[in-house]
């Protein structure tokens, strides 16, 4: 639920107690972390006086050392805070809310379970207003990545621009369609990247996902002479077994804060939006690989009605679905089928797109539904999840029964865990 937060929100938070509860939600943390994704986990720690005392406490493994939890966060947090004690309570905790901030990571902090009772002087009166030093380019690694890139790209006769999933984590979505808007280029996005461009925009091609790509968008990407990736993630899965027909020395890679032109120059402290705004200003404008896509492409044909008594196809569902969008709908995907099914839905303007690409973990869906309900209450959140996974965390929907949420959820037998 907090990861769904975090995705409508910017920043999300659970509770939970020592060890039991800790090593319980490891999980949910491990997928947050793989989506960079910021999320403060506070857990109930030991009393502060426990320490030391060869205590045996209820809820561990039965030892007397309590360090066991936070080693198990080590891997799959950027910052971790045992509070001890009053006097430093209120730096680690603010330097943990500040890393996550910082780094789009989830972190953890354990607090002492006497300590809120305590009276202290530094809790006693109203917070300070915290704020955040901002993150630059070096000025002269930008200039210089946006010349190289832009001589790269101007000399292309078909180049392509492909969004990827770290546009997020780089704040950089808005900067990828004042590009796109300028050099005319094609644009796809990598399947994880899928609600971050807007899909009515008039240069969008599709999903590029190798040998599952939206019909014609591969071809079009494949054959260009130059493609510029923002924030890819070439894993398994997005590169359909490592199957993608992609050139090393055609590729322009943009990483948060990372730009690599072709096998040539890389260039360091340079911020991804920084670099799309500036190389915006700098391209000459290159519809022909558009061109080519509007020349090939023919329009999808409509499913067959169903027969009476005919069992329901993925198919027309999903046509259903799809005639349900809007933009004040936001759609939710579980690992496996709905990865692909909810792939080919096309989101109209303002419509959101969440899924777990990355980590993939099953019934991680149920939660994220409840905890984007929660913090978006203005839009109505379009789950669809298989039945495996469903029987996962299926307890969330009392918790969305509970908070009066107007999710709605399509349950889908596929058969098995697929």
């Amino acid at each position: 639920a907090a990861d769904g937060y975090a995705r409508a929100r910017g920043v999300g938070a659970c509770v939970v107690t020592f060890t039991v509860g800790g090593l319980s939600v490891l999980n949910a943390i491990a997928g947050a972390y793989s989506e960079n994704l910021p999320l403060i986990c506070i857990v109930g720690g030991p009393n502060s006086n426990d320490y030391g005392t060869n205590r045996i406490l209820h809820h561990t493994i039965g030892l007397q050392d309590f360090s066991q939890e936070p080693r198990c966060f080590q891997t799959v947090t950027c910052y971790r805070a045992v509070v001890n004690n009053l006097e430093d309570a209120h730096e680690l905790i603010d330097t943990a809310v500040s890393t996550a901030l910082k780094e789009s990571k989830p972190v953890y902090i354990s607090i002492g379970c006497n300590l809120p009772g305590i009276p202290h002087p530094t809790f006693s009166r109203e917070p300070v207003p915290f704020a955040l030093s901002p993150r630059l380019s070096n000025m002269m690694g930008l200039e210089a990545a946006v010349e190289a890139a832009a001589e790269f790209l101007n000399k292309a006769v078909k180049p392509v621009l492909v969004g990827g999933p770290k546009m997020r984590v780089a704040k950089a979505s808005d900067a990828f369609v004042e590009l796109s808007d300028a050099c005319g280029y094609a644009v796809a996005v990598m399947p994880s990247a899928k609600g971050l461009f807007p899909e009515h925009h008039s240069h969008f091609i599709g999903t590029y996902w190798g040998a599952v790509s939206t019909a014609f968008c591969a071809e079009i990407v494949e054959s260009a002479d130059a493609y510029l990736f923002a924030g890819p993630i070439f894993n398994d899965y997005s590169s359909v077994g490592y199957s993608l027909l992609l050139k090393k020395e055609k590729a322009i890679i943009v990483q948060p804060d990372r730009v690599t032109i072709g096998n040539g120059p890389a260039f360091g402290c340079v911020l991804m939006r920084d670099f799309l705004a500036a190389l915006a200003k700098r391209l000459k404008h290159n519809p022909t690989a558009f061109e080519n896509y509007h020349r090939i492409y023919v329009p999808e044909g409509h499913p067959l009605k169903c027969e009476p008594k005919e069992a329901l196809r993925v198919n027309v569902l999903f046509q259903h679905i799809q005639n349900m969008l809007s933009g004040d709908s936001v759609v939710i995907a579980e690992t496996g089928d709905s990865w692909f099914n909810c792939q080919k839905l096309k989101l109209p303007k303002g419509c959101g797109y969440e899924f777990q690409m990355q980590y993939g973990s099953i019934g991680w869906s149920v939660g994220a539904t409840l905890g984007y309900a929660q913090a978006a209450p203005e839009k109505r959140v379009i789950a669809c999840i298989g039945d495996g996974s469903f029987q996962v965390t299926a307890q969330d929907i009392s918790t969305m029964l509970r908070c009066g949420q107007r999710t709605i959820i399509f349950l889908i037998n596929n058969g098995g865990y697929t």
